[in-house]
């Protein structure tokens, strides 16, 4: 296993999980324009886990936490019921500085399963952070060329 992947399961093994807000493709494309807020406390973490039923969609989000940083990173599982160390990790965790400036990213869904937004607050011992994000989900155009002349 790659080095960095170990620090991403551990820390969903035995870190503290705060608030885990499972969330549907259907869901997402029903937020609206709007930022949700996702509250982490110090010394914790927090989950967002996207259930995707089919491959080719694009996942994408923007993020700013107050107050100061917060680090992300992206989880892969195939089913709920899937070890914690057979999870994959697309976007290791990496400290934002996303009280200073919003972040955004975004990846393709190869695979069904669950896409875990890990927002990781367990650096801090005593700051809780507030999490202000917006998810969206596109599907692939795809051209059939029914509007050709």
């Amino acid at each position: 296993m790659p080095v960095g992947q170990d620090a991403e399961i551990c820390l969903l093994k035995s870190g503290e999980l705060m608030i885990k807000l499972p969330l549907t493709v259907e869901e997402i494309a029903n937020f609206g324009e709007g930022n949700r807020e996702l509250f982490v406390r110090s010394s914790t973490y927090s989950l967002i886990p996207i259930t995707v039923t089919e491959a080719g969609l694009t996942i994408s989000w923007v993020f700013s936490s107050d107050p100061k940083s917060i680090s992300f990173s992206v989880v892969f599982r195939e089913a709920e019921d899937t070890p914690l160390d057979q999870c994959k990790v697309l976007i290791p965790t990496t400290r934002c500085n996303s009280h200073k400036e919003n972040i955004q990213g975004q990846l393709k869904v190869r695979t069904p399963g669950i896409y875990m937004l890990v927002f990781d607050n367990t650096f801090s011992r005593f700051v809780s952070k507030k999490v202000f994000y917006h998810l969206a989900v596109d599907r692939p155009v795809i051209y059939d060329g029914s509007d050709f002349p």
